[in-house]
């Protein structure tokens, strides 16, 4: 059984006159009414602003900021090592220590996949950029990304090449064991 929208703005009155209260056919509910934050609501102020206000006041609160913008030093590293693994050692071929991720899969994708994945290691170099690595470690991170990305267009060789080179890894590899030189702040 369907309902019109009409049913659906006006709630229908039953056959004894008295407004329909949905599929609840219990007796109408006794007791308080509590709102989320513990605190009694009187029934008729909740018919008053219902009626005066609508939906009006309705609205989503996200909290402040960017939720990507706002991390410290150590999540934005630990999120980079765990795109890298995403990318390059998520996953293990069953009977063997294979390990490859998910560039050699999108990657199989003729060209678009290839250039989907080389986007996604050009944005973590843009990251360790952003943390402070210095041109010499970027230029590595890039010459990286730039073999994984034109080797990786040969149609299957280059996505065996993309599970054997691991370009992300590496590029972590590198940040990493330059963050390890720098003093603690």
């Amino acid at each position: 059984m369907t309902m019109s929208d009409d049913d659906i703005l006006a709630p229908r009155k039953s056959r004894s006159g008295e407004r329909s209260r949905g599929p609840f056919s219990g007796p109408p509910a006794r007791g308080p009414i509590i709102d989320q934050d513990g605190q009694e609501v009187r029934p008729e102020a909740i018919r008053s602003e219902t009626l005066e206000q609508g939906f009006r006041e309705f609205r989503f609160e996200f909290g402040q900021g960017n939720p990507f913008g706002n991390l410290t030093r150590e999540q934005r590293i630990a999120r980079i090592e765990a795109i890298a693994k995403l990318l390059d050692v998520a996953f293990v071929v069953p009977g063997t220590n294979i390990r490859y991720g998910i560039d050699g899969l999108i990657g199989l994708i003729p060209v678009v996949g290839d250039i989907i994945t080389t986007a996604i290691s050009l944005w973590l170099v843009r990251e360790a950029r952003a943390l402070g690595a210095p041109w010499y470690i970027t230029a590595r991170m890039l010459g990286n990304v730039a073999v994984d990305g034109v080797v990786g267009i040969v149609p299957f060789a280059g996505d065996a090449f993309d599970v054997m080179f691991r370009a992300n890894m590496r590029n972590v590899r590198l940040l990493r064991r330059w963050l390890d030189k720098q003093p603690r702040m």
